[in-house]
């Protein structure tokens, strides 16, 4: 390959390739739940691109290729909404997801004012818990999504950056 994978604010012209992306990555938990009406899987183009125009939305590219992405929105509460973390399949475990979150959290905090971050992580989705975990995250609640799949809430409090992440 010899090229290295960037992270990046996304631009307009993301929003197709992430919307591609998440069809993509996003197969895995939909099996994982026996449920393909998850809301990566349901989502409209345009609303992926009202999402990387109004929104903090990040990828990762190889070259022109967009391979891994996360979506954040900071709420009225203080707290930032991080979501829709997705990696090639091909380019997952080596880092990219970590590099994002970490992109995604400085954003909110730094531009946005995020005081807390908070997601919400499938029940069954081990390796995603293992991840935010591992950033410092910790279970404050459950959740059912609007797809009835049962998710883990978790929150860190900004700037809270945990030493192995």
């Amino acid at each position: 390959m010899g090229m290295s994978v960037t992270i990046s604010a996304a631009t307009e012209q993301d929003a197709e390739q992430i919307f591609r992306l998440q069809y993509l990555c996003f197969q895995s938990e939909a099996a994982l739940y026996g449920n393909y009406r998850i809301d990566p899987l349901v989502q409209s183009l345009d609303s992926v691109r009202r999402e990387v125009a109004t929104d903090c939305v990040f990828v990762a590219r190889l070259g022109d290729e967009v391979v891994g992405s996360v979506h954040g929105r900071t709420t009225e509460d203080g707290a930032a909404g991080i979501g829709k973390l997705c990696v090639h399949p091909r380019f997952q475990g080596h880092g990219i997801g970590a590099r994002l979150l970490r992109a995604a959290e400085t954003a909110l905090s730094e531009q946005r004012g995020a005081t807390t971050f908070r997601l919400h992580a499938g029940h069954r989705s081990e390796g995603n818990l293992r991840l935010y975990r591992r950033f410092g995250y910790q279970a404050v609640g459950r959740s059912t999504g609007a797809d009835g799949v049962e998710m883990i809430v978790l929150e860190k409090r900004a700037g809270a950056y945990a030493a192995t992440a």
